[in-house]
């Protein structure tokens, strides 16, 4: 049976850089900057002040509502300043900045091991929002909102989603490598909030070392599989994802609960294990540093908060010919407006690029060859709607079903004429939401 999804395209992936090359765990950083907004909803709250002395995986805010998450300390030491930090878009927001006392101490509890086989599906809940866990997909949806569906909505599976389609990224490879114990009990943590009787795993056949070792794995358990995915970009779309697993299709505007199903980053359900198990907050994650430019492509744990360049000169520095630094990956990434911008919950991958590989093309009139409309994976014409957003025709762009692209970036990627298509979207998509907001 083939695993895929319609349309589609698969770009070169660049996995050879960093496919081999351990996890690597990062000194912590000597100044942290820890943003209070990391995830789809509302901002969190602070409740630390200028001068107060915090440990690792202390609270440092609260969340400021139910679709929302608290973030946590990644170094010991004193609270400096609470500001306004740039995020790596050049967006600036209030950020925790803790300076290193050196001593990496731990907050009172955080690491002890727990006997979790009793937990109530709210306790399991309670862990991970209190946690601060939210996707490592890229969306940063709170996991306690998405494990929290409606009651009429019955889930039937959960869904971890070990693509990692994106060009370049190796981070969950890495993962499913060296942890594959906590992925999985990460999922059946998330199975009994739910009460999903089965749990399907996702991974691209370019990934032969993580399928064999998570099929070892999962072998003795009767409700859980490991499925291997064609090679096509984007098939780690959450949508895209359920098609190929399992035969159904999200409605437009639609939820993948609304097809019985929860899909979840392998990332997300190791953190999840660790909440729970090991009761660690959500303070470090796995991000690919890699590209032709730079010197020493690694996957490293790194701490929540630490500056960019401390990651680049981790792995070496760049090389002369770096031309780009994306944060993320190739096709949903986008270029770091300032390299001292901190890691997120969402920051998978740190792309350095060299000139000809950065995509640096000048646009050129639609030539009407359809070749994205044969690529687009969730059936849209994304000519037509980049006219009509062009054009300023933002209600028949929704007609079309702007709001139903995933910014995957294949249509433009195809492109003869390079047109920018996921500018527009993004452009049409904002105005729509502002024309809502005002209604």
């Amino acid at each position: 049976m083939k695993y895929t999804f319609r349309g589609g395209y698969h770009p070169p992936d660049g996995k050879s850089f960093s496919e081999k090359m351990p996890i690597d765990k990062m000194p912590a950083p000597k100044i942290a900057a820890i943003h209070l907004h990391q995830h789809i909803g509302a901002p969190s709250k602070a409740i630390v002040a200028v001068g107060d002395d915090v440990k690792v995986g202390q609270p440092l805010s609260e969340a400021g509502g139910f679709v929302s998450v608290p973030v946590h300390a990644s170094v010991s030491g004193k609270v400096k300043a609470i500001a306004k930090v740039a995020d790596a878009a050049g967006v600036k927001s209030d950020a925790v900045i803790i300076e290193s006392d050196g001593k990496d101490e731990f907050f009172e509890g955080v690491g002890v091991k727990t006997d979790y086989s009793n937990f109530s599906a709210d306790e399991i809940k309670k862990k991970i929002s209190a946690a601060g866990i939210a996707g490592m997909g890229g969306a940063r949806f709170p996991t306690h909102v998405k494990l929290s569906p409606p009651a009429e909505k019955k889930i039937d599976y959960i869904i971890l989603n070990g693509v990692e389609c994106e060009p370049y990224l190796t981070a969950d490879d890495r993962l499913m490598q060296e942890s594959p114990e906590t992925i999985i009990e990460g999922m059946k943590l998330m199975m009994k909030v739910v009460n999903a009787a089965n749990g399907i795993i996702g991974i691209e056949k370019n990934k032969p070392d993580s399928i064999r070792i998570m099929k070892e794995k999962t072998a003795s358990e009767k409700n859980m599989k490991v499925i291997e995915l064609e090679v096509k970009y984007p098939q780690g779309g959450e949508k895209q994802l359920i098609v190929a697993a399992i035969g159904k299709e999200v409605p437009s505007g639609g939820l993948p609960m609304d097809v019985g199903v929860v899909v979840s980053n392998v990332g997300t359900a190791n953190a999840v294990y660790e909440a729970v198990a090991l009761n660690k907050p959500f303070y470090e994650r796995v991000v690919s540093v890699t590209g032709e430019s730079i010197k020493d492509p690694k996957n490293v744990l790194a701490r929540i908060g630490t500056p960019t360049t401390e990651l680049i000169e981790y792995a070496g520095g760049v090389k002369e010919d770096v031309y780009k630094i994306i944060n993320g990956g190739p096709m949903m990434g986008a270029a770091m407006y300032a390299l001292d911008a901190p890691v997120h919950k969402g920051t998978s991958g740190i792309l350095c690029l060299s000139r000809e590989n950065a995509a640096v093309y000048e646009e050129q009139p639609c030539i009407s060859c359809s070749k994205c409309v044969s690529v687009c994976p969730s059936r849209l014409l994304p000519t037509d709607i980049q006219l009509n957003v062009q054009h300023k025709r933002y209600e028949e762009a929704e007609k079309l079903g702007i709001m139903d692209c995933i910014l995957c970036g294949t249509c433009a990627y195809v492109c003869p004429a390079k047109r920018n298509l996921v500018h527009y979207y993004n452009i049409g998509r904002a105005k729509i939401a502002e024309m809502k907001k005002k209604k």
